[in-house]
C-alpha cells in the first residue's frame, strides 16, 4: 500500500501549499484563475499528447476498457438523473456532478497506484481512455453548448463557430492526437516531444496549487453547497462506480485475480482535479466539484485499502 499512501500524500502536500500561499497572501484569486486556464489550454492538452501518444495501444483496447466504459457510464448516468430529476440543477450543474461522480483521479493519482500498489502503470490506460475520449469531451460539449448560446443577430460564421467549439476543446484535441499517434506508432521528434512533456508536467501541479487556493478563499468545505448532494456524489463515486467495475469485470468481461481486483480498484479512486478546473473554467458547479473532490479525496484511502483487503484475502 506504499504507493498508495505516496499518491494521497503528494497529492495533500501541494494542495497544502497552494492553501498557505493563498494565507499568507502571496497568491490571490486571481492567480487560482491563471493557473485554471494555464491547466486547462495549455498543460493538460499536452499532457494528454505525452500520456496517450506514449500508451501501447493493446493496452487501451482491452476488457478492462469495457469495464472502465460501463462503470463510468453506470455511476454518471445515476448522478445525471438525480441532479436533474430530484435535486432540479440546471444542465451546467449537472453535468459538473456527473463529472464528480465518475471521473476518476487517474493522473497524478491513478498512475502512482497502478504503478507501485497494482504492480503496473499501464493498468491505468483504459480508464484514461473511457474518460478523455468519451466522458470528458461529452460533457465538455454540453458546457461548450450552454456557453455558447446563439443570440438571434448571430452570423453563420459566428454560429458555425460555436457549434464545432467541442471539438476545438483544447483537451479534446490533445486527446486525439494522443490517440492518433498511440494508433499509429508514430514517435514525436525529441524537440517537439521534450517542450510538450516540460508543458505538460505544469498540469497537475496548477491544479491543485488552484484546488488549494480555493480551499483558502472560498466558502469551507460543507458550507457551501447541500450536503445530502456532496455525500451523494462521493457515494456514486467511491462505492457505486467501484460496485459496477467489479460487477461488470467479473460477470461480463471474465476478469479474475489481479486483473479484476485493478478495475475495481481503479474505479474507486477519487474524483479527479480537472473537474474543480473545468468547474473553474465554465463557471457551474465550483463548489459542489470542490466540496466532492476534497470528501472523496480523503474517503478513497480506506475505501481502496477495504476493496484490496476484500479482493485479495
Amino acid at each position: 500500500m506504499q504507493g498508495v499512501l505516496a499518491g494521497f500524500a503528494t497529492i495533500g502536500i501541494i494542495i497544502g501549499l497552494g492553501f498557505l500561499l493563498a494565507h499568507l497572501r502571496i497568491l490571490d484569486g486571481t492567480a487560482q484563475g491563471v493557473l485554471t486556464r494555464t491547466a486547462y489550454y495549455v498543460a493538460s492538452p499536452a499532457l494528454m499528447v505525452t500520456v496517450l501518444g506514449g500508451t501501447d495501444i493493446h493496452g487501451l483496447l482491452s476488457a478492462n476498457l469495457i469495464v472502465s466504459l460501463g462503470s463510468v457510464a453506470v455511476s454518471a448516468t445515476i448522478a445525471v438523473l438525480v441532479a436533474r430529476l430530484l435535486w432540479r440543477r440546471e444542465a451546467g450543474d449537472t453535468v459538473i456532478a456527473a463529472f464528480c461522480s465518475a471521473y476518476v483521479n487517474a493522473g497524478n493519482l491513478g498512475l502512482p497506484i497502478a504503478a507501485y500498489a497494482l504492480g503496473d502503470a499501464a493498468l491505468i490506460a483504459p480508464m484514461l481512455l473511457a474518460q478523455l475520449l468519451v466522458l470528458q469531451p461529452t460533457g465538455l460539449a454540453v458546457l461548450d453548448g450552454i456557453s455558447h448560446v446563439p443570440s438571434p443577430g448571430t452570423s453563420w460564421g459566428r454560429l458555425l463557430i460555436r457549434v464545432t467549439g467541442p471539438v476545438r476543446n483544447p483537451l479534446v484535441v490533445g486527446s486525439l492526437l494522443g490517440l492518433a499517434l498511440a494508433l499509429t506508432g508514430i514517435s514525436l521528434p525529441v524537440a517537439i516531444n521534450a517542450p510538450l512533456t516540460l508543458i505538460g508536467g505544469m498540469a497537475v501541479p496548477s491544479m491543485l496549487l488552484a484546488y488549494g487556493i480555493s480551499l483558502r478563499l472560498g466558502p469551507r468545505p460543507g458550507s457551501g453547497e447541500p450536503p445530502i448532494q456532496v455525500a451523494t456524489l462521493v457515494s456514486l463515486k467511491l462505492i457505486v462506480q467501484p460496485i459496477a467495475a467489479y460487477l461488470i469485470g467479473a460477470y461480463v468481461a471474465g476478469l479474475v485475480g489481479p486483473d479484476l481486483l485493478a478495475v475495481t480498484v481503479i474505479a474507486a479512486l477519487p474524483t479527479a482535479q480537472n473537474v474543480f478546473t473545468f468547474a473553474m473554467r465554465y463557471d457551474r458547479g465550483v463548489i459542489l466539484a470542490r466540496d466532492t473532490i476534497f470528501a472523496a479525496t480523503l474517503l478513497s484511502v480506506p475505501v481502496i485499502l477495504s476493496i484490496t483487503w476484500l479482493l485479495t484475502s
